[in-house]
């Protein structure tokens, strides 16, 4: 597991974007980033699940995060720059962006892979992470420290046999990860990392692997010092680098 214990201020006052933030590996970043000190954008598809993680920030009495239901894989351009506008008008600024959303997808062989499945996976995956990112710049230029937290895999990183559009996915994703981080190095206060979660036990996991006992894999909550790290001042500096949570 990476090394490091976060104080328990590290994000104070810090107004900080989690995509994917209604379960799993979202959730336990929100959650952390809230108990932490920042207030948490929650973005997702689902109010439902995002009114729960608001409930539970809540009720631990940290500071009030915002719920925003937002569809990934149908926004429009114009969807994104009511988004920006909206964020800039209630908090001025945006200090991180946790970039967590995405889908496995069929799980075959590219030669038995359909187009309509490979581009749903790279539209969810890597064009709305890219619209994301894009259109919410100029507001984490606002910030004196943002950062910018891709969320990457192990198939992202070396190709592996059927993990198809998803490993394209996430190679794409340490790209423009990358592109990013060279693009702000030295020209303003933005960094840009990834994240590899390894093995944790959420639903995309299970989904992954039906056969495998989720008990064998810890929960979201305890691979969060890295996110943690990456997201406060600690990392300051730190920029184009590719993490491993475990």
């Amino acid at each position: 597991m990476f090394d490091y214990s976060a104080r328990p201020d590290l994000l104070q006052g810090r107004i900080i974007l989690v995509t994917g933030a209604g379960r799993g590996i979202g959730a336990a970043a929100a959650k952390a980033y809230a108990a932490h000190g920042a207030t948490v954008l929650l973005l997702g598809k689902t109010e439902a699940n995002l009114s729960q993680v608001y409930d539970e920030i809540e009720a631990a009495g940290q500071s009030k995060p915002a719920v925003i239901p937002f569809n990934l894989e149908t926004a429009l351009a114009h969807q994104y720059d009511e988004l920006a506008a909206m964020i800039e008008s209630e908090f001025g600024r945006l200090d991180g962006v946790l970039h967590n959303a995405s889908i496995i997808g069929p799980r075959t062989p590219l030669e038995q892979l359909s187009g309509d499945n490979f581009n749903r996976v790279m539209h969810i995956n890597v064009n709305a992470t890219f619209m994301l990112t894009s259109t919410l710049l100029p507001l984490l230029k606002l910030s004196q420290d943002a950062s910018v937290i891709f969320t990457s895999s192990s198939v992202g990183r070396k190709g592996r046999a059927y993990w198809g559009a998803y490993g394209v996915s996430k190679f794409a994703t340490e790209g423009l990860m990358q592109t990013l981080a060279d693009e702000v190095e030295t020209v303003s206060t933005v960094r840009s990392n990834s994240i590899n979660p390894g093995a944790t036990r959420t639903s995309m996991r299970a989904q992954a692997y039906p056969a495998e006992n989720p008990q064998n894999n810890p929960e979201p909550a305890a691979i969060m010092p890295v996110y943690l790290y990456l997201m406060g001042p600690d990392s300051t500096g730190i920029n184009g680098q590719a993490f491993n949570a475990q």
